[in-house]
């Protein structure tokens, strides 16, 4: 019997020219059917620390008087076996050469969105996977990445990828929470230091996953699977 998946995915420092080294992808990914009981939970820990049940959670506000209430979060994340957690890296964007390959960054970038999902999917189960909304660009976004991932996995029923759909983030539990682990990431490869509440979380996440955050691990480990991507010719 097939399970029917959400996957929350997100990015940090995607754009060819935002003057950032580092890229990461992220996807959180749930049964479908536990994905409200998880937001609901999520909600609790927000009441529990005296904020609002609608509070956005975001990696950017992370730091002062908060930092408990996002590692308790980041300990539900943990201790929830329901939930999972992949991001793929590209530590330097300045090693791309697209014009060596006859393509566009856009091109890239959902390449990369494959290899990112890629080892999530499991043709026995369903998905339906929600991109958070940030630019005029959605809906192109969308019905390419649909159209990338149908064709490179033979699905073209549209069976296995039930739907690819925008969501905003701030009505959606998961995908905030989706942000604090891309968030991490992020902060790890760009070698950042300055925000003690940051570097607490950063620790906590390592500590509990067992992993450095910088590195491949397993393609078959389960709760923070990572991928960091190396351009052809990149050095180790």
């Amino acid at each position: 019997m097939s399970t029917t998946y959400n996957i929350y995915c997100d990015e940090s420092c995607h754009l060819e020219k935002d003057g950032q080294r580092a890229m990461v992808l992220g996807a959180l990914w749930c049964p479908a059917e536990k994905s409200r009981e998880a937001a609901e939970r999520i909600r609790e820990i927000k009441s529990k620390h005296g904020m609002s049940r609608a509070f956005e959670i975001k990696w950017t506000k992370v730091g002062g008087k908060k930092v408990n209430f996002y590692l308790d979060l980041l300990d539900y994340f943990f201790d929830n076996a329901n939930l999972h957690f992949r991001a793929l890296v590209v530590p330097d964007k300045s090693a791309l050469d697209h014009s060596a390959f006859s393509q566009t960054h856009d091109d890239w970038y959902y390449k990369m969105y494959f290899d990112l999902l890629k080892v999530i999917l499991n043709p026995e189960d369903r998905y339906r996977i929600y991109l958070d909304i940030k630019d005029t660009r959605g809906a192109q976004k969308v019905a390419k990445l649909h159209d990338v991932l149908c064709n490179s996995v033979y699905d073209f029923s549209r069976q296995l990828v039930e739907r690819i759909q925008l969501a905003r983030s701030h009505e959606i539990e998961l995908m905030q929470l989706a942000d604090l682990l891309i968030g991490a990431v992020s902060y790890t490869n760009r070698h950042l230091a300055s925000n003690r509440g940051k570097l607490d979380l950063v620790e906590r996440m390592k500590k509990r996953s067992g992993y450095s955050l910088m590195r491949t691990t397993l393609l078959k480990e389960n709760k923070v699977n990572l991928l960091a991507w190396r351009a052809s010719g990149e050095g180790a």
